[in-house]
C-alpha cells in the first residue's frame, strides 16, 4: 500500500458515496477482487448467521465475537452499512454534533464511526476498541490509507487504557450483543469526563423468526439496563429520528 501523506476526506458524502471506499479496502485486505468482494456481501448476513447455534453460546459471547467469526464480520458489516447508508448518515450527523475531545469508539466494527469522528476537527484522538482482531487489524489498515493513524489507535479491550477517560463515547449496536449491557453502562458512566456525552443505541430482540441470533433479549437484563440507564444518565434531546440517543452522566446516580 503507498503511503497516504493527507487525510482523506472522511465526511457524510463521502460515506454515502463508498462507505469510505469500504469494498477497495476490503478487497486490497483481504486480497479479494472487486468481483468476489461483490459476491461476497449479499450473502455475507446469512453466512454469518449459519454459526448459529453450533457456535454461539451465550455464556462464552466474549470468545465467539473475538476467535469465531473471523473475516466473516467484516463483510456482514460491510453490506450492512452500505445498504442502510441513509440511516447511518444520520448517525455520522448527530457524532458531528456531539462528538469532541478524546472519543471512544466501543465495538466499532469496520471503523466506519471512528474514521468519521477522526477527521473532525472538535476531536483530538480516537480510541477504537473491538474484541474481533480481524477488525482490529482492518481498521488500523483503513486508518493508514486515509491518513488518520495519528488520530487512531486500536484496542482489545478497555482494561489495555485503565487510565483513560473519553470526552465522548460513541456504542451502536452493540449492547444487545452483551451479556451484561448494565455493567457496560456503569463503565461508560466511569470513563466519561463530567461534561461527556454517550451516543448509544440497543436493539434487545431476537427477531420475529429468530433472524438476530446474537442479540440478548432476557426481560430480566433489559429490565436492568434500563434502570441502570436512568439511574446514571440523562437523556439530551436532539432532533433526528434515528434510534440513536445522547446521554450525559449524572453526578452519582439518582
Amino acid at each position: 500500500m503507498p503511503p497516504v501523506h493527507a487525510s482523506a476526506p472522511v465526511g457524510v458524502q463521502e460515506f454515502l458515496a463508498s462507505g469510505f471506499a469500504v469494498k477497495e479496502h476490503l478487497a486490497s485486505y483481504l486480497g479479494l477482487t472487486a468481483e468476489e468482494v461483490a459476491e461476497r456481501l449479499p450473502q455475507s448476513k446469512e453466512d454469518l448467521a449459519a454459526m448459529h447455534p453450533g457456535a454461539f453460546d451465550p455464556d462464552r459471547a466474549a470468545d465467539f465475537y473475538e476467535d469465531t467469526v473471523g473475516t466473516a464480520h467484516l463483510f456482514e458489516l460491510a453490506a450492512w452499512h452500505l445498504s442502510s447508508a441513509d440511516y447511518i448518515a444520520d448517525t455520522l450527523r448527530l457524532q458531528q454534533q456531539f462528538a469532541r475531545g478524546d472519543v471512544l469508539d466501543f465495538g466499532g466494527g469496520i471503523g466506519t464511526h471512528a474514521l468519521a469522528a477522526a477527521g473532525l476537527e472538535s476531536v483530538r484522538h480516537v480510541w477504537f476498541v473491538d474484541l474481533n482482531p480481524q477488525n482490529r487489524a482492518f481498521v488500523q489498515d483503513r486508518a493508514a490509507r486515509l491518513g488518520l493513524s495519528d488520530r487512531v489507535s486500536v484496542h482489545r479491550d478497555l482494561a489495555s487504557v485503565p487510565d483513560q477517560s473519553f470526552d465522548t463515547v460513541v456504542c451502536l449496536d452493540v449492547l444487545e450483543h452483551l451479556p451484561e449491557p448494565s455493567e457496560q453502562l456503569m463503565e461508560f458512566h466511569r470513563r466519561l469526563t463530567p461534561d461527556g456525552r454517550a451516543l448509544l443505541n440497543w436493539y434487545f430482540f431476537k427477531g420475529h423468526d429468530g433472524e438476530y441470533p446474537f442479540h440478548f433479549d432476557d426481560p430480566q437484563l433489559v429490565d436492568s439496563f434500563f434502570l441502570t440507564l436512568q439511574r446514571q444518565f440523562l437523556e439530551v434531546f436532539h432532533p433526528l429520528l434515528i434510534t440513536t440517543r445522547v446521554y450525559r452522566p449524572l453526578e452519582s446516580g439518582l
